[in-house]
């Protein structure tokens, strides 16, 4: 019979997701990880396999409690225009007060990533996509809402949006400025009809409770 793992899985997810995030993957090491989660090499590799389905996990984690912890709760507490506008805004404020600069776990993880792995480029296309969706989706409602002129094309808007969530995320590793940023934010916004900053409805997304639990949402907050 096996014998029951010891240690807090999630615990060890969000650790080693933080070495990640903050490394990379090639430059966070196997000592790192044993010295961020407590557990011995052979430990970590019994568990997770090695280290790259490690870093999978790990970056699945991230998203699930943190992108689209906050993709959903804008979309649902928030009418579709200010969605958006809220999605930037949070993504702002986050990256001018992480003082380790880390940027989006995704986004590096995308900037790192080399045609010698196929498969992980695919998922990490695919999450990317999802964004896109959720730029498209809240295009598509606010154009049925009125909030969103009907002539904006609704597809080269999501993708453009995406193209400047990239960019302010390279920024934040490189110059987390919030005029920079919020220019760039501003324009594409401009383009849609919606205003920046964001209505003050915005800011109360960030106190709405999360139905995935307070300690998601502390997490959240901190990305």
């Amino acid at each position: 019979m096996a014998r029951p793992r010891e240690f807090d899985e999630e615990a060890v997810l969000e650790a080693a997701g933080g070495a990640f995030w903050l490394k990379g993957y090639e430059a966070t090491s196997t000592r790192d990880l044993s010295a961020c989660t407590g557990l011995t090499p052979s430990s970590i590799y019994a568990a997770f396999g090695d280290k790259r389905n490690l870093f999978r996990r790990a970056l699945t984690h991230y998203l699930e409690s943190i992108l689209h912890e906050r993709m959903t709760r804008l979309e649902t507490t928030l009418s579709p225009g200010l969605a958006i506008a809220g999605f930037f805004d949070e993504i702002i404020e986050r990256s001018v007060s992480d003082k380790l600069r880390r940027g989006c776990m995704l986004v590096n993880s995308a900037l790192e990533s080399s045609a010698s792995d196929p498969d992980f480029q695919h998922v990490l296309a695919l999450e990317l996509k999802t964004i896109e969706n959720f730029f498209h989706r809240c295009i598509l409602a606010g154009q049925c809402s009125g909030e969103i002129p009907a002539t904006v094309p609704a597809e080269d808007a999501a993708r453009h949006l995406l193209s400047v969530l990239m960019g302010i995320r390279v920024f934040a590793r490189m110059r987390p400025e919030r005029a920079l940023m919020t220019g760039a934010v501003r324009q594409a916004l401009a383009t849609l009809g919606l205003p920046w900053p964001p209505r003050p409805a915005s800011a109360a997304s960030r106190s709405t409770p999360r139905s995935t639990g307070q300690k998601r949402g502390d997490r959240a907050a901190q990305s």
